[in-house]
């Protein structure tokens, strides 16, 4: 799996979360669980801004979580605070693959990556649907 040093532009959204301390496990720290928590919210945080996916979130399609990839790199202990850089992979005919990473906000030390694939699904006809078609695409891609 990929594992990208830090850099502001390398991913086309960041999601900034902090590390609350109900996170923790008896370990004392991040269980990892939450991990995937905070890439979820991330990647809902990602859809919002792009627009065509919003309008048809109305009409009844949405993503549905079909593979989820994650590789833990290091510990998150409290109190701290989550960059979450996501962007795109792969783009299909009904599902995309997003990439992801997550850093820690002050020491930019990468804590852990993920690559998910979800599949636009139509909520009334219960089938994938083909995605819209999406604005910017090439420059929410990584290669």
């Amino acid at each position: 799996m990929f594992r990208p040093e830090y850099d502001p532009d390398f991913f086309f959204h960041w999601t900034e979360i902090p590390v609350r301390f109900r996170d923790l496990d008896p370990l004392n720290h991040v269980n990892n669980a939450l991990f995937n928590t905070y890439l979820e919210e991330a990647r809902i945080k990602f859809l919002a801004e792009v627009g065509q996916m919003q309008s048809e979130f109305t009409d009844g399609k949405t993503f549905v979580l079909v593979k989820s990839t994650i590789e833990y790199l290091k510990q998150i202990k409290y109190p701290a605070t989550v960059l979450v850089g996501t962007g795109i992979g792969e783009v299909g005919n009904t599902s995309i693959t997003a990439k992801q990473g997550l850093y820690h906000k002050e020491s930019k030390d990468l804590l852990g990556v993920a690559e998910t694939t979800g599949v636009w699904f139509d909520m009334k006809n219960q089938r994938p649907t083909r995605l819209p078609d999406i604005k910017n695409l090439e420059e929410m891609l990584i290669d």
